[in-house]
């Protein structure tokens, strides 16, 4: 088996546009850098021609090294004016802002820029778009169905289903299941959080928030009613956590507020793994007492042995709440848009700035 050297660049398959005319000035130089594999899963041969008609670049060099980046990164690296980023995207140290002399800009096609933008890309003044705004779609859609399913104790329902294969009274075994008048407890007023409520709102619920950055006149723009988080653990069907991973959140979810939940109500979590004390939450699902939907846990690979696999009362789903499939495509398009409007000069719709990230993921 060959060993390919770290530096070398991911090729993307597809054809090369080339310009006819000389670059106009308007069409920035752009370097595409993320993860290995990424690219061909973010761009499709659509995405790659517009690509080329908005930028001078190469769409199949895509750099998952700038540290030390093989000979032809090195030199698209050197003339680039944006890079167009992705989930496992490097870091942008001083030392790489070094080697990109003409860097204004970094397109992210993903949510979060905490794991590659570094203190040196906000002192180099670098203008930042993220896609978290468009990543948070298919999260809050996600929880929207396990809101759903979970008041409904679909998941119950098809494991009991399953093993009697006999006419049942479902009626009375599900008596105390539906959605009508449920309460669903939103935790973090997030992009993904606003979202989960504005999907609500068609249906039959109560929904509470806690978050305490939102004043109370917001709140009831939003439509929800603002409580304390003991208070919501304590009144909610359901729990969502939609809240950032940050210090003052970790394990934000612990024993004495698992213990405020109420029989039979269904923890979502589509956050992080850190927000909820898993060590405490576990022996809650063990007795039956609790339901849940974990979409993300911690470590982020539950052990071999762990319960989560085998619970009847877990649904554990392997992180895919976040784009997947041809909603990556959705991420394409708003950057190719954020390059367009940057190449006319125009603000990004999705900027992120450095005080942002202090209470964002």
């Amino acid at each position: 088996m060959t060993t390919r050297h770290p530096a070398t660049p991911d090729r993307v398959p597809g054809p090369v546009e080339r310009a006819e005319r000389p670059a106009s000035p308007a069409r920035p130089a752009v370097l595409l850098s993320m993860g290995p594999g990424v690219a061909g899963r973010l761009l499709d041969a659509r995405h790659r021609d517009r690509l080329t008609a908005l930028a001078r670049t190469d769409p199949r060099l895509v750099a998952h090294e700038l540290a030390d980046p093989a000979p032809e990164v090195a030199a698209a690296l050197a003339d680039a004016e944006v890079l167009l980023t992705c989930w496992g995207a490097p870091p942008l140290t001083a030392r790489v802002l070094d080697s990109a002399p003409r860097l204004r800009a970094v397109v992210h096609a993903a949510g979060s820029v905490k794991h590659h933008l570094t203190d040196a890309c906000w002192a180099r003044g670098l203008a930042v778009s993220s896609a978290a705004a468009v990543n948070a779609l298919p999260v809050a859609e996600y929880t929207l169905a396990a809101i759903l399913f979970a008041n409904k104790r679909v998941l119950h329902a098809a494991h009991r289903y399953r093993g009697l294969r006999a006419p049942h009274d479902w009626h009375h075994e599900l008596g105390a299941a539906g959605n009508y008048r449920r309460t669903v407890g939103v935790i973090g007023a997030s992009r993904i959080g606003r979202r989960v409520i504005e999907l609500l709102r068609p249906f039959d619920l109560r929904v509470l928030l806690y978050d305490p950055c939102v004043t109370d006149a917001e709140a009831a723009r939003l439509g929800v009613r603002p409580v304390p988080l003991d208070a919501l653990c304590a009144d909610s069907d359901i729990v969502t956590v939609h809240a950032p991973e940050l210090p003052a959140t970790r394990h934000l979810l612990g024993a004495r507020e698992l213990a405020l939940l109420p029989d039979g109500a269904t923890l979502v979590n589509t956050a992080r793994g850190s927000l909820v004390d898993e060590a405490a939450l576990l022996p809650e699902l063990v007795s039956g007492r609790l339901h849940a939907v974990l979409d993300v846990t911690e470590p982020d690979l539950p052990p071999p042995g762990s319960p989560l696999y085998e619970l009847p009362n877990v649904l554990l789903t392997p992180h895919v709440a976040g784009s997947l499939g041809t909603e990556l495509h959705r991420l394409a398009d708003h950057a190719l848009d954020e390059l367009e409007r940057y190449a006319r000069g125009l603000p990004f719709t999705g900027a992120v700035r450095p005080e942002h990230l202090r209470h964002s993921a």
